[in-house]
């Protein structure tokens, strides 16, 4: 069996082998697994609206999958996505809030994203640096920056940027709100589903261009693969780790053209709700690939939104094991199959 066909199995087992476990969890926990599974379905795709909620979730996955996939490339693991889109939300939704009003759209979006990148960028070359300047592993240092991003965003929305009575920041200007679906043309009807899921699918691609189809993408990955062999060739490893990570960062400020532009149009505390951590996952499934990251976003915001959609009937904590599931087993067939190999 050829690489990429392991590469194609190892996915399609792990979904497989947590859907088989999962259904013996349904079942001994009094349902009927098959008739769970159903009504999930139905209420994913069986509806606009349904299937507005999943491609809602889907694009925030897609940029925080991306974030930890482009690390990944030169062997860094990237733990930091939740930090990074914390600071790139409450940097969109502060630079939308005080925009003037008489800024028009094709100007205050593209301020507001760009605000979300620098800062979800700047964020991930702290730990970059702590990396190469003073060798601190990636893991810790963007571990520890969630924590950091976390005190620092909560500190500025209670103390100073805070509505009075609220938890939230005061609301963009109209003109930096990224449009629904619904609003254009009528689809997903009442969902959240906007305009920033098109900019998810054309940065996957653009990061599927810079990783297999430039040359920057062939020495970032050489450094990943052989980094004493690509430094003998002259490849500066300590700048890739840099730009990794500071792309990688910018990718999981985008989140926020989802979340802050095309949703809630500010930012209030917890809004995030831990998907940068969910973001790991997506990637690790996808095999770090930007574009295998479409499928695998897809099928976590299938199994999120899905099992609040059937809480009634079985705890949602039952698809949050068919997530974990599937991750330990991603990671369980690769290693058994690079011993076999």
């Amino acid at each position: 069996m050829n690489r990429k066909s392991t590469r194609l199995l190892i996915p399609l087992l792990s979904i497989l082998s947590a859907l088989v476990v999962s259904t013996l969890i349904i079942f001994m926990a009094g349902r009927d697994p098959l008739m769970i599974f159903q009504k999930m379905f139905h209420a994913t795709f069986g509806s606009a609206y349904g299937a507005g909620q999943v491609l809602f979730r889907m694009t925030t996955l897609i940029f925080v999958a991306l974030a930890v996939a482009l690390p990944f490339q030169v062997r860094l693991f990237n733990i930091g996505a939740e930090g990074q889109l914390q600071m790139g939300a409450f940097a969109a939704a502060m630079t939308g809030a005080m925009l003037p009003a008489w800024v028009p759209s094709p100007a205050s979006i593209p301020l507001c994203i760009m605000s979300a990148m620098a800062a979800g960028a700047g964020w991930a070359l702290f730990a970059g640096v702590l990396k190469v300047r003073f060798g601190v592993n990636e893991v810790i240092g963007t571990i520890m920056l969630n924590f950091i991003a976390q005190g620092i965003t909560g500190y500025l929305l209670t103390w100073h940027f805070a509505i009075p009575s609220t938890v939230h920041t005061a609301p963009i200007t109209d003109a930096a709100v990224i449009p629904a679906f619904d609003t254009l043309t009528g689809w997903f009807a009442n969902s959240p589903a906007n305009l920033s899921t098109l900019l998810a699918i054309g940065i996957a691609l653009l990061f599927r261009i810079l990783l297999f189809s430039s040359r920057f993408g062939y020495e970032m990955r050489a450094v990943g693969l052989q980094p004493d062999a690509a430094r003998y060739g002259g490849i500066n490893a300590g700048m890739h780790t840099l730009t990794a990570m500071g792309i990688g960062g910018a990718a999981a400020g985008l989140g926020a053209a989802n979340i802050v532009l095309g949703y809630r149009h500010f930012y209030e505390a917890g809004m995030t709700g831990g998907v940068g951590f969910a973001g790991i996952a997506v990637a690790l499934l996808a095999g770090a690939h930007p574009l295998w990251i479409l499928l695998s976003a897809l099928f976590f915001g299938v199994l999120e939104y899905g099992g609040l959609t059937i809480n009634a009937w079985i705890p949602k904590d039952i698809f949050m094991i068919i997530e974990a599931l599937t991750i330990i087993l991603v990671i369980a067939f690769s290693a058994l199959g690079r011993r076999l190999g």
